[in-house]
């Protein structure tokens, strides 16, 4: 799976999600032909991005190549249903903050059909509404 090698801080604070805007980067098709473009805002995990990752290249048989854009840089602390105080939880898993209209994975060296169905496959994967680009 996906996770930041250093950070900075152990943990985040979670931010408030009042002001959900659009992407402002990795909204274009910088390697490939094809994309799978997010067009609503989520938390993906690593495990979701891990497990996309293996839907697109097991329908692609050793064929093209993949880039994933994203990755899971921000710390989710978990702890149970306890009172105040007693601190913050453990880092539990990462995510990667997805906001709409950025590029999550990129494919190229394949035909139309291929990629569409390996990117229906994929998107079915992740916690959001995505739709496919083309260059």
């Amino acid at each position: 799976m996906l996770l930041p090698k250093k950070v900075k801080y152990r943990k985040w604070q979670k931010g408030r999600g009042r002001n959900v805007r659009l992407a402002s980067d990795k909204t274009e098709l910088n390697y490939g032909t094809f994309g799978l473009k997010a067009t609503t805002a989520a938390w993906v995990t690593a495990r979701q991005i891990e497990s996309a990752r293996r839907t697109i290249t097991h329908s692609l048989k050793r064929g093209g190549k993949l880039w994933i854009r994203i990755f899971p840089d921000k710390p989710i602390t978990t702890k149970g249903e306890v009172r105040m105080g007693g601190g913050k939880g453990a880092v539990d898993h990462y995510v990667a903050v997805v906001r709409a209209g950025t590029i999550m994975f990129e494919l190229d060296g394949v035909d139309e059909a291929t990629a569409k169905k390996s990117f229906g496959l994929a998107a079915y994967k992740l916690p959001l509404r995505s739709r496919i680009v083309m260059k």
